[in-house]
């Protein structure tokens, strides 16, 4: 028997979201990953180097997963609830993590500390800063939020939105340009998302809080009960995320 709206939302407003955890959604959500695999590239990356910075590094799982962890491993993280999950899985793998001022573009680190420099969806890229930390040669390699990511679910709460987007993959390469580094790769996708019950989008929600500021069922309920009535109906609501993939060598 399907589940009613009411339930479906409570379970997914009561659901813990410390730590990051999208387990909640296998079988009620959907993301493509990008075709270049970026766990892989990282993990190709770190063999051949000694120092390895990764900045808003979340809790921390991609370092802890890493098969082979360079002999000085740094993260770097400013949300206070992924904190002390990312120091333990850091903490296993003989890395250590950096609490910064997420309002503060500055990394406490000397210039040329370390060869290379990663960042998962990073919420802002500090490209003076990183190109600082960096040594001669070192590279930054990142994966970001490209523009409009999810704009469809977006605006099925918000109503149109503006055109434009500050993560245009061109504008990040204008950008490490002018901090002095040399784009070698620039790749970008709109891997296919799909949600296919409401307590899915409402969880979505409330772990990555920049797809609709401000959310709350309440504030949204009845665009979310008309966003439940098609998923009922089509049996999935589908949209596109936005994801770019940039790399920067210093020269």
């Amino acid at each position: 028997m399907p589940r009613s709206f009411e339930e479906l939302v409570d379970e997914a407003g009561r659901a813990p979201i410390q730590g990051w955890d999208f387990g909640w959604l296998e079988g009620r959500a959907t993301e493509e990953r990008p075709s270049w695999r970026y766990f892989d590239l990282v993990a190709g990356r770190v063999r051949g180097v000694d120092r390895l910075l990764d900045i808003q590094a979340g809790t921390g799982a991609m370092v802890a997963a890493l098969p082979n962890v360079p002999l000085l491993s740094v993260a770097t993280e400013g949300y206070g609830p992924n904190v002390p999950i990312a120091a333990e899985r850091l903490r296993r793998r003989r890395a250590h993590l950096v609490w910064t001022d997420e309002g503060r573009p500055a990394l406490p680190f000397r210039a040329g500390s370390f060869e290379l420099v990663t960042s998962r969806h990073p919420i802002d890229t500090w490209w003076n800063e990183i190109a600082r930390v960096l040594r001669r040669g070192g590279s930054y390699l990142s994966q970001q939020v490209g523009p409009q990511s999810l704009r469809e679910l977006s605006e099925f709460l918000l109503g149109p939105l503006p055109s434009g987007s500050k993560r245009d993959p061109d504008a990040a390469r204008d950008a490490a340009e002018d901090a002095g580094l040399v784009v070698t790769d620039l790749r970008y996708e709109r891997p296919r998302t799909e949600f296919y019950d409401i307590g899915a989008v409402v969880y979505f929600l409330r772990v990555v809080v920049w797809i609709v500021p401000g959310f709350s069922v309440d504030l949204y309920r009845d665009r979310l009960r008309a966003l439940h009535e098609q998923i009922e109906l089509d049996g999935v609501f589908r949209t596109t995320a936005s994801r770019f993939l940039i790399e920067a060598r210093k020269p």
